[in-house]
């Protein structure tokens, strides 16, 4: 099984199992993750941004324009930021390490 590792607002790392085909979101809220995602994974706000480590930011694919419009209402973006309802598990992503930013910010319309 992938695993990933999340590392929460305490500074806390965190592993947990990350099935092949769900988003980080998703494996988020199968762990009790702190990862809000209002939306629901439908890319209409930006409360599961993470910030994903510089070592594994250029192995994702490259965001969408509407990935990138949701990342401009986020709080706290950064250089790495990308919404975790976007980025689903691959074989190639096991051992992925996000952060959770210090706080969110619920732009959804």
């Amino acid at each position: 099984m992938p695993k990933m590792t999340f590392v929460e607002r305490n500074g806390k790392a965190r592993e947990v199992d990350a099935p092949l085909g769900l988003s980080v979101l998703e494996v988020a809220h199968k762990h009790d993750v702190d990862l809000e995602g209002a939306c629901e994974g439908s890319l209409a706000c930006s409360t599961c941004h993470v910030v994903i480590d510089p070592a594994w930011f250029e192995r994702l694919t490259p965001p969408t324009e509407d990935e990138e419009d949701m990342l401009d209402l986020a709080f706290g973006l950064e250089e790495t930021s990308r919404l975790g309802c976007q980025i689903v598990m691959t074989e190639e992503l096991d051992g992925l390490v996000v952060r959770l930013p210090a706080g969110t910010r619920n732009a959804q319309s």
